[in-house]
């Protein structure tokens, strides 16, 4: 089977297949540019940043020359992972624990114990003899670092297009036009495929539902026990627009690219409303003049998702990393960062969002892993083979566009799964066993 999505309706195996989950980490992870950190996570020469991505170990290196490189993180010997820490410093060069060769901080081989114990080998002949390898297609755009492990692809500004403008969105928002990554990301893991929670980015018809309890409660609370006169603590402003209408959601729009990238939040969003922190419009001004200070914060866009697994939140400076771990286990990164040149107060309601919505232990979070666990049990049953994604359809639609729909159209949904049954087709080849 190779027509997964037909339009309107994806096929349930996307969520469920182990043998499906292992053919789009080559086919869509490796032939797409993926996120791997923002550069802030290493400052100094010889700071790394570890992660994966298509399952393949990776690690983020900043030279001598600040420049960066992404480097597979398997030692050319034994193949061991060499660098084990989520973030270090190597010092002057990168040494294999386990048998102590050492390599450059950009992968190059450096030296081997007993070296003359390989004259008769050739050692120039081998693969090892190469270090470890760096990724060769890696971008870092103000501060965000994409990789493409598949050697031949699509080029890093074809790829993203206008999408880029959500990136730039969120840089602009610093004074000084700087972000820098703050503490350790919250990590929540997920029993359901990594598709769902992308879907549920884009999914404006739900809020006011699975959020009752929960948002919905907190609000409720609020206006029974206070007087209303007194502005609203930051946990009511952050929470109160998960309960806005159907209407609210329409108006605000969705925009979508191509390559399977869009946003919610066009002419509006949940983040519009939040309370002017004293001093910050002044800095803006100063850095931008008030047109374009005022074109920087009118834009407040609620989920941009990159495709195919990161999510961006630029007016609340957060980001979240959608990460697959098995055709039925997902881990979420979330994020956040600091606008430098900025009131102390934006960093501080940053956290509080993080904590109150992304957190394992939040309110909300548990709302939406409810109902992907719910499907997931729920896409065992015989009854339906197919999962609907039609809402406000058209049968004349088209995703090698811009465009903007209503905001509880699912064409966000739909333009996602063309990208990623795209590339299915397009990388069908089989990887190597592992």
């Amino acid at each position: 089977m190779d027509n997964y999505f037909n339009g309107r309706e994806v096929h349930k195996s996307l969520f469920l297949h182990q043998q499906l989950f292992e053919q789009e980490q080559h086919s869509v992870f490796a032939a797409s540019w993926c996120y791997v950190g923002h550069d802030s996570l290493i400052p100094q020469p010889g700071d790394f940043f570890t992660t994966d991505i298509a399952q393949q170990p990776l690690a983020m290196v900043r030279q001598k020359n600040g420049e960066i490189v992404v480097l597979h993180n398997r030692c050319p010997h034994k193949g061991v992972k060499v660098l084990a820490e989520p973030r270090g410093n190597v010092g002057r060069f990168i040494r294999c624990p386990y048998h102590a060769w050492t390599f450059k901080t950009d992968g190059e081989l450096l030296s081997i114990p007993v070296k003359k114990e390989y004259d008769d080998c050739d050692l120039s002949t081998c693969s090892a003899h190469r270090g470890m390898q760096a990724v060769a297609a890696v971008e870092n755009y103000r501060g965000f670092v994409f990789v493409r492990l598949q050697a031949e692809g699509i080029d890093f500004n074809t790829f993203f297009g206008e999408s880029l403008s959500t990136l730039d969105n969120m840089v602009l928002r610093s004074p000084l036009g700087q972000l820098r990554i703050v503490g350790q990301p919250l990590l929540h893991r997920h029993r359901c495929n990594w598709k769902m929670v992308v879907d549920n980015q884009t999914d404006t018809c739900h809020p006011m539902i699975a959020h009752e309890s929960s948002a919905g409660e907190a609000i409720r609370l609020w206006k029974e026990t206070s007087d209303q006169t007194s502005p609203s603590p930051m946990v009511v402003e952050l929470f109160s627009p998960f309960m806005a209408s159907y209407e609210f959601f329409a108006n605000m729009g969705i925009r979508t690219w191509p390559n399977g990238h869009g946003h919610t939040g066009v002419s509006n969003s949940i983040h519009k409303a939040y309370a002017d922190i004293p001093g910050y419009w002044d800095l803006m001004v100063h850095s931008y003049g008030e047109r374009q200070a005022t074109e920087i914060l009118e834009d407040t866009r609620h989920n941009t998702v990159y495709f195919p697994n990161l999510m961006v939140k630029g007016p609340i400076q957060t980001l979240r990393v959608i990460k697959p771990i098995s055709a039925q286990e997902t881990v979420v990164e979330s994020w956040i960062f600091e606008l430098l040149g900025a009131p102390i107060q934006l960093l501080e309601r940053t956290v509080q969002y993080n904590n109150l919505i992304n957190s394992p232990c939040s309110m909300v979070a548990h709302d939406d892993v409810e109902m992907y666990e719910r499907a997931t049990e729920g896409l065992r049953s015989h009854a339906n083979e197919w999962v609907n994604v039609a809402r406000l359809f058209e049968s004349n639609e088209s995703y090698e566009r811009t465009q903007v729909v209503s905001g509880t159209s699912e064409m966000a949904m739909r333009n996602f799964y063309n990208s990623w049954q795209h590339l299915m087709r397009e990388n069908h080849a089989t990887p190597p066993e592992q």
